[in-house]
């Protein structure tokens, strides 16, 4: 039996990550990025200190659960941003970048509505 998850054409999948980058859909991106299931954008922030819910504008509207990846050490985010980002319609779950880029993938083949604020390792 075949347990390899079927992906919808025109959809973003993490292959790779590590040297400061990644790779998605046979794409490098340099840098920290977010994932969408649709698109991948560049990405600002080098660290997890100084967030806005700004820096997570793009997502709203467009996700219900952000996987934000803090880099090779999970950190917990202030409550103050996780109230901000909920108020935008967005559940935040905070894990090293490489948890993150594996979850982002599983939840996008489930076909749930996630995105992936990546920090760059």
């Amino acid at each position: 039996m075949d347990l390899t998850p079927i992906i919808p054409a025109g959809r973003q999948v993490i292959e790779r990550y590590g040297n400061g980058g990644f790779r998605v859909t046979g794409v490098d991106h340099k840098g920290s990025i977010l994932v969408l299931p649709d698109a991948t954008m560049a990405w600002a922030p080098t660290a997890l200190s100084g967030l806005t819910v700004g820096d997570f504008a793009a997502l709203f509207g467009k996700a219900q659960i952000l996987l934000l990846g803090c880099g090779e050490r999970m950190a917990m985010v202030p409550a103050s941003l996780r109230d901000a980002l909920r108020a935008e319609g967005l559940v935040v779950d905070s894990m090293r970048t490489d948890a993150a880029c594996r979850t982002y993938n599983v939840l996008m083949a489930e076909d749930r509505r996630v995105a992936a604020a990546l920090i760059a390792v």
